[in-house]
């Protein structure tokens, strides 16, 4: 073995150790942003390694300080520019390019080995070839799809929601199969057919997909994207790309499930199912609601003096108003005031997972302070105040009341226990599931109507003036 090739085999092993350390890392709020650093780490020791191993031409040398000049400058403009709204979506689109550098990964292989003097690939890097492509299209465009429905610009046809999308994505799992077939056969003319078929794919699984359930589905096309990777890595004989899409892949299949355990949905249902609450309006009786407490921003903020343990329920209209700063800002008033505030995270709160943990520690929120659902739960009965920011699906009591409701088995916050509880929301519009919560009629619950950030600005100012934290 040449001194280059020992020298790359010791950076992947370093750099298999850092992603693993990464990975696990990214299972504690405390420990996530350092665990991305050193994930990051491991992919720069990865892209040395193999520049050293396979020594590029000059003008190769070229083409690879372009690229990376530009996929920088756009990371970083990303990293930077994208609001945490828009969070989702990236994470959705930055999917959507791994599968895509798998594929043309794959399909420059194919097709340099098919041009003059190619050594025609054996069994084993041809099915390689075929299953990156076939991953790598499908993540590609169910990323786009998933974005754009997080966006809003692509509504669901209703005959998406119908069962005749899945005899076509029947149809078009057929022609994948035998373009997959013919391709490793030599034919050009399939390789292009796979490309097209799985693509189309990609949109037909996604496209009936609801918002209810985005946040399993980029979950799943995250985990799509690292079994993508570890494809090309067959194809081109990487080690690491192989290491790293397997534990990308397989990380990506647990925390897909977690998703599906917190909204009490099967991943076959939300593949197969259609949206959830596509077509539902409640579960039986009414969707209207008959029995609202409202009360001024004053009142809140009276009760919040008073109360001696607050917690705090994030939900996405929170990220919609970027009001994680003021809100801090009330918390810590509160807790210079003795008051002890929490936050309960709910698993599947907001568009993906971990966004209110990112959109909490955007403003400097202590990670202690940071509770799952199953720590908070037991604690509300002795909790003096509730205020739900923007959340509604994941603190609706219908989860454990109503056995005909479409909600029924999912866990939810149960913070209609508390002794007060506050909802601050825009309107009386439905969740992402289309059902009534029942929560806003409780006799312990009153309701905010306005924008959040607006809401805590006003509740800011009328502790301010109560002399709270001063």
């Amino acid at each position: 073995m040449s001194s280059a090739a020992l020298f790359q085999a010791g950076l992947d092993l370093v750099a298999v150790a850092l992603l693993a350390l990464g990975i696990k890392g990214l299972s504690r709020i405390r420990s996530a942003r350092a665990a991305n650093q050193l994930a990051a780490g491991a992919m720069a020791l990865a892209v040395v390694g193999l520049l050293v191993n396979a020594q590029p031409t000059a003008v190769t040398w070229v083409w690879i300080a372009v690229g990376a000049a530009v996929g920088g400058m756009l990371g970083a403009l990303t990293a930077r520019l994208v609001p945490m709204t828009a969070m989702p979506e990236t994470v959705a689109f930055f999917n959507g390019c791994g599968g895509l550098s798998s594929l043309l990964v794959a399909l420059g292989v194919s097709l340099a080995a098919r041009g003059d003097g190619g050594v025609p690939p054996g069994l084993p890097v041809l099915i390689s070839i075929g299953f990156s492509i076939v991953v790598g299209a499908i993540t590609f465009t169910g990323s786009v799809v998933a974005m754009g429905k997080l966006q809003g610009w692509l509504p669901t046809p209703g005959w998406m929601m119908s069962r005749w999308r899945h005899g076509l994505n029947i149809a078009l799992v057929t022609v994948t199969l035998l373009a997959a077939v013919a391709t490793g056969g030599g034919s050009s003319d399939a390789l292009w057919l796979l490309i097209v078929s799985a693509s189309l794919l990609g949109i037909g699984l996604t496209l009936p997909i609801g918002g209810a359930d985005m946040p399993v589905v980029i979950s799943l096309l995250n985990s799509y994207s690292g079994v993508a990777a570890a494809a090309a890595g067959f194809v081109v004989g990487q080690r690491l790309l192989i290491v790293a899409g397997a534990m990308v892949g397989a990380a990506g299949l647990i925390l897909t499930q977690v998703m599906c355990a917190g909204m009490n949905r099967s991943l076959p249902a939300v593949l197969f199912g259609g949206a959830l609450g596509a077509t539902s309006t409640g579960s039986k009786g009414s969707s209207e609601y008959t029995n609202i407490t409202s009360c001024s921003a004053e009142e809140c903020a009276l009760t919040l003096e008073a109360a001696e343990r607050v917690v705090v329920v994030p939900g996405y209209g929170l990220a919609v108003a970027q009001a994680q700063h003021t809100l801090r800002e009330v918390a810590r008033l509160l807790e210079n005031h003795g008051v002890t505030v929490t936050y309960a995270i709910h698993p599947v709160a907001g568009r993906m997972p971990g966004h209110m943990n990112v959109l909490l520690a955007e403003a400097d929120v202590p990670y202690e302070q940071l509770q799952e659902m199953d720590v908070v739960n037991p604690e509300f009965p002795a909790t003096d105040v509730v205020l739900v920011l923007g959340a509604n699906d994941v603190v609706n009591p219908q989860a454990k009341t109503d056995p005909d409701s479409p909600l029924y088995g999912m866990p939810v916050l149960d913070v209609q226990e508390a002794r007060t509880v506050f909802v601050v929301k825009r309107g009386m519009s439905a969740g992402y599931s289309g059902i009534k919560n029942d929560l806003f009629e409780s006799p312990n619950t009153s309701m905010l109507f306005g924008d959040a950030k607006q809401m805590l600005s006003s509740i800011l100012g009328e502790l301010k003036v109560l002399g709270v934290g001063q």
